[in-house]
């Protein structure tokens, strides 16, 4: 008898970046292995901030069916300005609009929350109680210490107050599940100081067949002759696009370095606010996914800028599409993080200190003088990515996981 597996996360198919292109990945892998899987999420809005135009006008609560996947949507408030309170605001619609979607399902044998949100894991264990089964949490990313690294909270008293709250909710919430996962060995660690649960590592992961640079032709965002500088994906708080813009200015007068942004988010309208007057940088909103090979491997180089005082907060999804592009990658931030292991251990790319604009500045003349040392650097990307994160090796830990969990049991909520 197939298990029932129920997926809760507000970002789902059709979102096909970030979060929502691994819930849904990983949902159809399941589904495609014999597991009938159900999802309650929300509407999608992710990386724009708005609702698709294609779901405006559709009813709060909605249900599809995608690849045999049972989906139950729910509208939930996304705000034009993803500041503090609106957050909050949009977490708190989701996780109790979806309440209503929880009464849906009638069965299930393992209930899996991906967090972020962390009420998320709320929601599973209200859906466990019910239906008798285990709980699997699976972080892509530490809200709570993501929020308060990247400043969100700004009031220091408000902060005390708040971390110690909600941290002290997150650790409880973890120590009833079956077994926690995440993407990275230093959010494990992390993880470790946060619960008792068994802990497995469930890295991102990447289709080399997709990202292909045998299969791919020039995209028409790259097609100049200039040295090509990329970066693809959201453009919200988390980067540090002062270090970008500081770059940017230093080529200013050069006419064989460009840079291309491609993507959307909380952060875009004041980028290109930034960047309007500079000739030497382009922007262009996300490309289709399908397309989106044709875009990664049309780069010369792909480049990263993190803020240096977050330190493995999160695992960048999109790391794994540039190595996997064959192309060198650019990556700034704190130098004891995981990502910095990552690009070290490769020998794909460079990482700096966001401080080090020398640094930054010399490597990407370096690459631009030297094409070889960039077919090098790509190589070794593409070589470490293959072994490290393909889709088949994860996903297969992945069902060999839960079917031990489902087969032998676990701690008992």
């Amino acid at each position: 008898m197939n298990k029932d597996i129920v997926i809760i996360g507000v970002n789902f198919y059709p979102e096909d970046t970030a979060i929502g292109l691994y819930s849904t990945q990983m949902a159809e892998y399941l589904s495609e292995n014999g597991f009938n899987v159900s999802v309650i999420t929300g509407f999608p809005y992710y990386p724009q901030w708005k609702i698709w135009e294609e779901y405006r006008n559709k009813p709060k609560y909605l249900k599809e069916v995608h690849k045999r996947i049972k989906i139950y949507r729910y509208k939930q408030f996304t705000p034009k300005n993803p500041n503090f309170k609106n957050r909050i605001r949009h977490i708190l619609s989701f996780t109790f609009g979806s309440l209503k979607n929880l009464r849906k399902i009638k069965e299930a044998d393992l209930i899996m929350a991906v967090v972020p949100f962390t009420s998320d894991v709320w929601l599973a264990h209200k859906l466990a109680k019910k239906t008798s089964s285990k709980v699997w949490v699976h972080i892509q990313d530490f809200e709570f210490d993501a929020a308060f690294e990247t400043g969100i909270i700004e009031n220091n008293k408000l902060k005390k107050v708040a971390s110690k709250i909600l941290y002290k909710i997150e650790s409880r919430l973890l120590d009833k599940a079956n077994i926690v996962s995440t993407i990275s060995y230093s959010m494990l660690e992390k993880a470790k100081k946060k619960t008792k649960t068994e802990l497995f590592y469930l890295p991102n992961w990447i289709d080399e067949t997709f990202i292909n640079p045998e299969k791919t032709e020039i995209h028409p965002y790259l097609k100049s002759d200039k040295f090509k500088v990329l970066y693809s994906g959201n453009i919200g708080a988390k980067q540090d696009w002062e270090t970008f813009i500081k770059v940017v200015n230093y080529f200013k007068g050069r006419d064989d370095i460009e840079f291309v942004v491609v993507g959307n988010g909380a952060k875009k309208d004041w980028l290109l606010s930034q960047i309007k007057n500079f000739k030497n940088v382009k922007y262009y909103a996300p490309v289709p996914y399908k397309d989106l090979p044709d875009l990664l491997c049309s780069a010369d180089l792909h480049i990263l800028f993190q803020k240096s005082k977050v330190v493995d907060t999160v695992m960048p999804s999109k790391l794994l599409g540039m190595m996997a592009s064959a192309k060198p990658s650019l990556v700034t931030g704190n130098l004891k993080s995981e990502v910095a292991k990552v690009i070290k251990e490769s020998q794909g790319g460079e990482f700096f200190d966001s401080n080090d604009i020398k640094s930054i500045i010399n490597f990407i003349e370096e690459l631009n003088k030297n094409p070889h040392l960039a077919e090098n650097y790509g190589k070794n990307a593409r070589r470490y990515i293959i072994e490290h994160f393909s889709k088949e090796k994860v996903l297969g830990n992945l069902k060999s996981k839960i079917k031990e969990i489902l087969s032998y049991g676990g701690k008992d909520d």
